[in-house]
């Protein structure tokens, strides 16, 4: 079994994930991506932010699919095997499945960590089928032209390179790499791609136009797949028994598909019902720092926001393109707020921006009481009392024997 080509992990990954004592099954995706297997609408890019379960989605699929391992003996009880079709799929095709995040410490540029990848994947391809025609000078493209094979493509964290600020000279190269690896090649069984960013958009189009795109704010067809829908909580309470669902939904809700659905992050719901306890889990990520890079993008312009919606306030904004990976750093305020969204810092719906939930509320409070905030960094650092009272109109005061302010009401 190779690394990349029909590899066996992938089902150890999904096993580790269904022995997990609060699975979700979310196999019926499966049922969907199924049907596009064979037609024009083979290329399906689903982005979503850190920690909505894009890998272990991806880690289903794979395992569901690839004919490395039976893995009916998982699939048989779960949702998609009473689905039509679930037996003509299960374990029949060639899985190549290419994590992008994947770069050791000696991989320098961009040619080396794509030639890293590129060689691998050729190597395993002649090795599992036994070509011989191949030449030196043979692309991956041209390698699997050759082995007259068909492959499902199942692509993680394509814009780790975007996300991460790495070769940033060659981004644009890695875009034409993916277009000419699979843009209108037979062996392209399925290609299914994922990750933060939504693909870049330039000129009149992409170098990645065959993409369907199902995004955070317009993705109408899975929504339901990434993050815990709440009946799934309230199941996952009843399973916990400990838990009280409205202390979950007060910390983890706040996301809406754009079908409406209510959405619970679901590495934090997951955490809380191991440890019986709510909390910010962003903090283990690393995340948070991105939110005070962003606001500092622009505090001036996004002062007021901020202060409302830390108080709780929901921002009357139109937000009408979505983030994407290789646009740069955001400048205007509907830019920065456009990132946020895609990263989940913030949820948008129906027109309205907010901070989603308890547990966002407490790191951007933390986020901004860093003095380069000024005015917005005293206040948060006062109290919440304050922020309300300031957008409000209300007169805020300093007593100078206490050391402290304080809020006076103004009548009318």
């Amino acid at each position: 079994m190779g690394l990349y080509l029909n590899s066996d992990s992938i089902l150890k990954k999904y096993t580790r994930l269904y022995k997990n004592e609060y699975f979700v099954d979310k196999s019926l995706i499966i049922n969907q991506i199924n049907k596009l297997i064979g037609s024009f609408d083979v290329y399906l890019c689903v982005t979503r932010p850190r920690r909505f379960g894009k890998t272990s989605l991806i880690n289903m699929l794979g395992a569901y699919y690839s004919k490395a391992a039976d893995s009916s003996q998982i699939f048989d009880t779960l949702k998609i095997s009473q689905a039509n079709g679930y037996r003509e799929h299960l374990n029949k095709y060639n899985v190549i499945s290419i994590s992008f995040n994947e770069i050791p410490d000696n991989l320098k540029t961009y040619d080396q960590y794509i030639n890293n990848i590129t060689n691998q994947v050729k190597k395993e391809v002649i090795s599992e089928f036994n070509l011989t025609d191949i030449e030196e000078s043979d692309s991956l493209k041209r390698v699997l032209q050759k082995s007259k094979q068909q492959f499902i493509f199942l692509l993680d964290e394509w814009d780790y390179i975007f996300n991460n600020n790495l070769f940033e000279e060659s981004q644009d190269k890695f875009l034409e790499f993916l277009r000419n690896l699979l843009k209108d090649e037979s062996y392209v069984e399925l290609c299914y791609m994922t990750g933060v960013l939504p693909i870049k958009k330039y000129s009149s189009g992409s170098a990645l136009n065959m993409f369907d795109e199902f995004t955070f704010l317009k993705d109408r067809k899975f929504g339901e797949y990434f993050g815990f829908t709440e009946d799934e909580v309230l199941d996952l309470c009843e399973q916990n028994k400990y838990m009280d669902f409205k202390k979950l939904e007060e910390w983890y809700n706040g996301y809406t598909t754009a079908r409406g659905i209510k959405i619970y992050n679901p590495r934090s719901v997951v955490k809380a019902l191991k440890n019986d306890y709510c909390e910010s889990y962003w903090t283990n990520t690393g995340a948070m720092d991105e939110v005070s890079q962003y606001l500092k993008y622009n505090v001036l312009e996004i002062r007021d926001d901020v202060i409302k919606m830390v108080s709780g306030q929901e921002i009357d904004i139109t937000i009408d393109e979505e983030f994407r990976a290789g646009q740069g750093t955001p400048k205007t305020k509907e830019e920065i707020y456009s990132a946020m969204i895609v990263l989940g810092f913030l949820s948008y719906n129906d027109g309205y921006l907010k901070i989603p939930n308890k547990e966002l509320m407490i790191e951007f409070e933390k986020a901004l009481r860093d003095k380069s905030f000024g005015y917005v960094s005293e206040i948060i650092e006062n109290s919440r009392t304050m922020l309300k009272a300031t957008v409000n109109k209300d007169t805020i005061c300093y007593d100078s024997k206490k050391k402290e302010h304080y809020c006076k009401i103004e009548e009318i």
